[in-house]
Formats: C-alpha cells, sequence, structure tokens
C-alpha cells in the first residue's frame, strides 16, 4: 500500500477549487488500486489543505493519473493553487536512530 500526500495551497476562488476537487475524488475514487482518502484544511490558514489517499500500489496511483479524463478534471487546479505532491509507503520500525 501507499499513500498519496498532497499539500494544496490556495492562492484562488476557494469554491472554484473545491468544485474541481470533488470532481477529482469522484473520479480517483472509481479507479482500479484506490482504497480510500481524505482531505484535512488547515485550521488557522483556511487556504491551505492537505489531501490524503491510500492505493494498493504506486502504479495503480501513476495509472489514474496519467488518464486523459484525469488531466481535463485537474487541468483549471493549477491557476488555482500551488501543490506539493508526494506518494509515500510505511517506513520500517527497526529501531533506527534510537540510541
Amino acid at each position: 500500500m501507499v499513500t498519496f500526500v498532497n499539500k494544496l495551497t490556495v492562492n484562488g476562488d476557494i469554491e472554484e477549487f473545491l468544485k474541481i476537487k470533488r470532481s477529482l475524488t469522484e473520479f480517483m475514487s472509481a479507479q482500479p488500486g484506490y482504497r480510500s482518502s481524505t482531505t484535512l484544511r488547515h485550521v488557522g490558514r483556511p487556504n491551505v489543505f492537505i489531501e490524503l489517499a491510500e492505493w494498493d500500489d504506486a502504479a495503480s496511483h501513476q495509472a489514474a493519473v496519467r488518464s486523459e479524463e484525469f488531466q481535463a478534471r485537474v487541468k483549471g487546479l493549477g491557476a488555482l493553487a500551488s501543490v506539493d505532491p508526494g506518494l509515500y509507503e510505511e517506513a520500517a520500525e527497526d529501531g533506527a536512530g534510537r540510541g
């Protein structure tokens, strides 16, 4: 399993951003390998969001974001928000760094 983490800082219309975000979530939730997602909003900075999405594997996520439909839906997001995305996997709990 991998977790997609995306920090989105909205510098445009928040309602338009949320409309696009809902469309993207609707699309992604129907894709193979998608497990779940949640979006968090910063308490002190209401224009900052964190998106967390769990996927079976990185390949499933990449296939979804490379699709033509995803690209069409995400098109207007860049004008509304800056994004800082990444795929993460669980870190090994091997005791490294303890001493």
